[in-house]
């Protein structure tokens, strides 16, 4: 899988974290049917790997990864449940080593000149900017390519994105998507709202169309 035009062509990711596995497959078709086929799974929680492997399973038209992976046992479990790509919060070498082995697609976070560049220097092509607003939002972004556009990086800011910023983003053209948890509110996947979930995805959805 190019995870280049997979997130490119997604534009939106929505970052999702599940506590029950029973509510993945009905998430992800929500989502799916808002027009958001590219899910982040995040591993904070027990569910995670049995929530990606039932999406996996019974959701073919979604494209699920898995996020927050911070050890190597993580990334073992997210592959073998059948991850189509991995994301992280942070570099660390030990875990983009540990992706590579298991011949998953994988995004380290970078907050930092300094971790852009020990990503870089990883063989990473895009990387996720988080959290995003938190350190510098769009304008850091901007800082980062005066230094680094020749390299030919990619990002995906995550981290205090939504509807109401998330256009400042997609001005810039190195940014070819971007992760969200206002997506999926914990209110409405709680009282498995799917069709506000699927409203929100489609809200989302339009503005990547507007893009392109």
């Amino acid at each position: 899988m190019d995870i280049l035009e997979t997130f490119k062509s997604a534009g939106v990711i929505p970052v999702i974290v599940i506590e029950d596995e029973a509510k993945a497959v009905p998430l992800a078709k929500a989502l799916v049917k808002g027009g958001l086929p590219v899910l982040e799974v995040t591993f904070r929680t027990k569910a995670a790997a049995q929530a990606i492997a039932k999406i996996s399973a019974e959701v073919p038209e979604a494209i699920v990864g898995a996020g927050t992976l911070l050890s190597v046992e993580q990334v073992k479990a997210a592959k073998a449940a059948g991850a189509k790509f991995g994301v992280a919060p942070g570099f660390d070498p030990i875990i983009v080593n540990a992706a590579k082995e298991e011949g998953l697609p994988f995004c380290p976070g970078i907050a930092t000149a300094s971790e852009l560049s020990q990503a870089l220097s990883a063989g990473a092509k895009m990387v996720k900017f988080f959290p995003a607003q938190a350190a510098g939002g769009v304008n850091m972004i901007k800082n980062f390519l005066g230094a680094f556009r020749f390299t030919g990086v990619k990002f995906m800011p995550t981290g205090g994105v939504n509807l109401s910023n998330i256009n400042d983003y997609f001005s810039v053209p190195e940014i070819i998507c971007c992760g969200g948890t206002w997506i999926v509110p914990k209110d409405a996947l709680d009282s498995e709202d799917w069709d506000k979930i699927t409203t929100l995805a489609s809200e989302a959805a339009e503005i990547v169309k507007a893009r392109t």
